[in-house]
């Protein structure tokens, strides 16, 4: 009869690897990515109501006699945060659960949201007069038209450039770690930023 390992053996020894609790939760979204049915979906409206969150924020603070809902300095500051944290926690959250692109995690789609949000409504400035006026979401704006159709029109044209991944989307998802998983969306971002400016220049 052979005998057992022993307790210094590797298969004794080794331990299960610890569960990166932290980057699970940025990745997912704070759990937005464990939603049942499209969790792609879910991490989208969360990219909206961060956007909209700091549109709120920024019409809470004074600018001169008025206030406004698009701060660009904010904006950016957020995005290029969601950009850092989710390259971090995607690729952490790859290697855990051994996927290159897990369904669970949705901080791409976030980020991605974020960025057609930013940009589209955003700019270009010239689309937008030279001038303070209220908005559907009752703050005064500066540059911009954050308001309730945009804000839905944008979150359709994302969804709809990420299902569909028009060149160069799916070639970017090649990429090794958390920039494959980040970076698609990215661009899919930027496709819908150029629908919402067609549809401020065609007045819609």
């Amino acid at each position: 009869m052979s005998a057992k390992p022993s307790a210094s053996t590797p298969e004794s020894s080794a331990q299960p690897a610890k569960t990166p609790d932290v980057a699970l939760i940025i990745a997912t979204a704070f759990g937005l990515g464990y939603l049942p049915k499209a969790p792609g979906t879910w991490g989208s409206l969360g990219g909206l109501a961060l956007v909209t969150a700091a549109g709120i924020y920024a019409a809470s603070i004074p600018f001169g006699d008025y206030h406004r809902d698009y701060d660009p300095y904010l904006h950016l500051g957020v995005f290029f945060l969601t950009c850092l944290i989710g390259l971090w926690s995607a690729g952490v959250a790859a290697r855990f659960w051994n996927t290159k692109d897990p369904q669970s995690v949705v901080i791409d789609e976030v980020s991605g949201q974020y960025l057609a949000i930013m940009v589209g409504c955003g700019s270009p400035f010239f689309v937008t007069p030279r001038r303070f006026e209220f908005s559907a979401l009752g703050n005064i704006t500066w540059h911009s038209v954050l308001d309730w159709k945009y804000l839905l029109l944008g979150f359709i044209l994302f969804r709809a450039f990420d299902i569909w991944k028009p060149f160069p989307v799916r070639q970017v998802e090649a990429l090794p770690g958390g920039w494959g998983i980040m970076a698609d969306d990215w661009v899919a971002g930027i496709y819908a930023a150029i629908g919402l400016w067609i549809a401020r220049v065609a007045g819609l």
